[in-house]
């Protein structure tokens, strides 16, 4: 029985050493109570392996003592308390001894698993009796179970009072952990309080200083904006400097060129006066002469057949009338169209126009002859093509359009023309003055073309008499005159019609609808050159011609589908100017149209003037002349009545006196 005391003590150390590594998951040095030597078992106190090498160890051990063939055999496992590792095992801690594994158990080597680092226990000097008998075998098998159940009950003791103090220093433990943890965590809460308020205050001050380098930036870029916007006012103020400066020398260079120009201008009026008072003299003498003749012939032929007493009668009143006694008012008596009633041998008696209507439209087709005669010399002398510069003058004229700076840069560019120095100005000037006349016979604004005149005459204001002439040559009714059909006088009436103005088209005249087209095209353009006002800038030939004209309209050239259709177009572009201008005044002259003109022209009978007739009746009943023309102002402003103006600060005796004087 006491050799089986080392193996019970072996069973209860490895207990112990299981329940060591599985509570305190590291090896623990044990100290046995009983020596460590017992018979022939040595007892290691320090053994070298884990928890896994043990349990590997314990079941190789039970696999081997399960083998034996010895009658003690212990296969029921003690209950241990289940304990967490790191790496657990589900089987149970069972222990078997038997007969045939104890020489290998208690072997005097100690054997050593290749994957274990423990070291095995060595059994020397134990002695089995095979030789005893059966009753000391059972006898010993019986004590040893006593003594098997009495360790069991110990070690149960013990493992209970184990696992009661362990549970205890668990909880103390766990105890110490939450009060650490909850500590940490107010550690950790206030940490972090602290590192949001720093990081906040961070951010304040990262946020100000942002501010500030963005307030220093603008700062900057203003003060650099301002010195560039003062660099530029230097700039625009020396180029302005500049400019003035040029403008005055230009200015001072126009106005000696101009004093000069009407110096030799004065002159040559003087010159043109003394040579037309001589023509007017032969003149009269002749009229007179003819007139003497004509009636010495009436006369004879009274005498010859006094059938003929009435007409010759009315031929002489007529004649005399024409010669001798100017027309007191627009009512002609009938028979002065093409029905050759007031025909006379002399063509110039066929004319009917005003005394200074006459005497103008010479001078000015006068000096435009001269002109095209100097021009004419200068291409002949010249080797230079000229062409160039009139069509660039042509190709912008045409480009004017209806708006300020279309007008502005047309005429800019104009101007640049006639102060070319490889083009003599008498060529550039008559260009101009034949193309802004032809340009009537195309689609135009005519408003648009008499800024850029009235823009042009003030800035040479040699060119004045050139446009007038050719406005005299293309349009007989601006003169304003008319001349009468007389078959002594026109070998057809063919050669009548482009006398007054009309074209041949492929070897035949134009149509009467066409002329009276083109007509009214001219009297418009006309009409709009004489009421255009452009600020700082003075029209040559502006309104006071323009009253004028219609005067002398009135009183000398009779009323006819020609005549009736230039002044409708001209009322339809300048009435509302004129009558800005010079109000009751105009007023009479509208009322001598009504009573007298259209009187007139109603006692034709002529159904194709009924269209003109209605329209000059609609003119004056719908009182038109107090409506601003579409278009007269260019882009930039507008006007709706004469109202809008402030009245102008005219003498009574500036348009009082003038409007009689015109009455011839």
């Amino acid at each position: 029985m006491l050799n089986d005391i080392p193996g019970a003590l072996l069973s209860l150390e490895l207990f112990i050493r299981f329940v060591c590594v599985s509570f305190f998951r590291s090896p623990v040095k044990l100290t046995l109570r009983c020596p460590s030597k017992v018979g022939l078992v040595t007892v290691d106190p320090d053994p070298d392996f884990s928890f896994d090498d043990l349990r590997v160890e314990l079941h190789s051990l039970e696999e081997k003592l399960k083998m034996s063939t010895m009658p003690f055999k212990k296969t029921c496992s003690r209950d241990f308390p289940v304990i967490k590792t790191m790496k657990r095992s589900s089987k149970p801690f069972v222990m078997g001894v038997y007969e045939d594994e104890l020489n290998e158990i208690f072997s005097d080597e100690v054997v050593r698993d290749p994957s274990s680092n423990a070291n095995r226990f060595n059994c020397d000097g134990i002695f089995l009796s095979e030789d005893s008998e059966d009753e000391s075998t059972l006898e010993a098998q019986a004590y040893l179970k006593e003594d098997v159940d009495l360790v069991e009950s110990s070690l149960a003791q013990l493992t209970h009072d184990h696992m009661l103090n362990i549970k205890e220093e668990i909880r103390n433990q766990l105890g110490r952990l939450e009060t650490d943890l909850n500590t940490l965590n107010e550690k950790s809460s206030a940490a972090i309080s602290q590192i949001e308020k720093y990081y906040e205050a961070r951010r304040e001050v990262d946020r100000r200083l942002d501010t500030q380098y963005q307030r220093e930036i603008a700062e900057g870029l203003d003060k650099y904006l301002t010195t560039v916007q003062h660099h530029h006012e230097q700039i625009s103020q020396r180029e302005e400097r500049r400019i003035r400066s040029d403008a005055a020398f230009e200015e001072a260079k126009r106005k000696e060129k101009a004093i000069l120009e009407d110096k030799k201008r004065q002159e040559k009026v003087k010159a043109e006066a003394e040579a037309k008072a001589k023509a007017e003299e032969a003149m009269k003498a002749a009229i007179e002469a003819e007139r003497r003749a004509m009636k010495e012939a009436a006369e004879r032929e009274a005498a010859e057949n006094l059938k003929k007493v009435d007409i010759i009668q009315v031929q002489e009143t007529v004649v005399g009338a024409l010669t001798t006694k100017p027309v007191s008012s627009v009512g002609q008596p009938k028979g002065t169209a093409l029905d050759g009633t007031h025909a006379s041998r002399s063509p110039d008696s066929m004319v009917r126009a005003s005394k200074s209507a006459l005497t103008l439209e010479p001078e000015r087709l006068q000096k435009l002859r001269e002109v095209e005669k100097e021009n004419q010399a200068l291409r002949l002398s010249s080797n230079k093509d000229f062409s160039t510069y009139e069509k660039h003058i042509a190709r912008l004229i045409k480009q004017i359009g209806g708006t300020k700076e279309n007008v502005r840069t047309k005429t800019s560019e104009i101007l640049k023309i006639f102060i070319a120095p490889l083009c003599p100005q008498t060529i550039s000037i008559a260009a101009f003055a034949k193309k802004i006349v032809s340009q009537c016979e195309s689609p135009h604004d005519a408003f648009a073309l008499s800024h850029v005149i009235v823009l042009v005459t003030s800035q040479v204001p040699s060119s004045t008499a050139l446009v007038l002439a050719e406005f005299h040559r293309a349009c007989i009714y601006t003169v304003p005159k008319h001349i009468q059909y007389s078959a002594v006088a026109f070998e057809s009436k063919e050669s009548y019609y482009k006398t007054i103005g009309f074209r041949e088209i492929n070897g035949k005249m134009e149509s009467v609808e066409d002329y009276l087209t083109r007509l009214e095209a001219y009297m418009k353009l006309y009409g709009a050159w004489i009421q255009t006002e452009v600020p700082g800038v003075r029209n040559l030939h502006g309104l006071d011609e323009g009253w004028a004209w219609l005067a002398r309209f009135l009183n000398s050239v009779p009323p006819n589908i020609y005549t009736a259709a230039s002044l409708n177009a001209f009322l339809n572009v300048a009435g509302f100017a004129m009558f800005r201008k010079y109000k009751s005044q105009f007023r009479k002259l509208l009322n001598i149209i009504s009573d007298n003109f259209l009187s007139a022209l109603r006692g034709k009978g002529n159904t194709n003037l009924n269209r003109i007739i209605l329209d000059i009746e609609s003119y004056l009943e719908d009182r038109k002349f107090l409506q601003e023309p579409e278009g007269r102002v260019l882009v930039g402003g507008s006007l709706a009545s004469w109202d809008a103006f402030p009245e102008p600060d005219y003498a009574q005796d500036s348009y009082g006196h003038s409007s009689n004087s015109y009455f011839y």
